[in-house]
């Protein structure tokens, strides 16, 4: 297991992407593409917005406080559980399993916060993540080699634990 150490967490405060304050502005940008996303609130406007992602996370909360369960009856569920401030082996093993066969809604028990960078590392490149930034918008990155050097980056500041 993989966990964040204290002095690092202001860094993850930054977009891992381009911040749109308005969803429906990226909307355009998501024809055509793998979709993954993070996060129960964005997950639940993109099914609004007629969009299956490939694969899904959610925890059922938003803002520590109880979100409505997302439907994607297209997708198999994994279950996972996952602390807060971690990146679990078992994460990291769902997001693989659903990058090989998708669709996928993985259901952490937990936080998924930090789903972003495993997600990053294991899809192929020209898909886009789409995640919350809670209080600001959502958060639209291409998945190309250079997101995932940021990523390997960013996991590098992490312990084993």
């Amino acid at each position: 297991m993989l966990r964040l150490p204290d002095e690092h967490r202001a860094l993850f405060r930054n977009p891992f992407g381009t911040l749109y304050r308005e969803l429906n502005t990226a909307l355009p940008l998501l024809t055509g593409r793998e979709i993954y996303t993070v996060g129960d609130v964005v997950t639940a406007n993109i099914l609004n917005a007629g969009i299956i992602p490939t694969i899904a996370i959610i925890d059922g909360y938003t803002r520590r406080l109880p979100c409505p369960p997302t439907l994607l009856h297209q997708a198999r569920q994994i279950q996972v559980k996952n602390p807060a401030g971690t990146i679990t082996d078992e994460l990291i093993s769902a997001i693989r399993d659903a990058a090989d066969d998708p669709p996928a809604l993985i259901v952490v028990d937990g936080e998924e916060d930090l789903a972003v960078l495993p997600v990053v590392l294991a899809v192929p490149d020209g898909g886009l993540l789409l995640y919350g930034q809670p209080g600001e918008g959502a958060v639209l990155c291409t998945i190309d080699q250079q997101a995932k050097e940021r990523a390997r980056e960013m996991l590098a500041l992490f312990e084993q634990v």
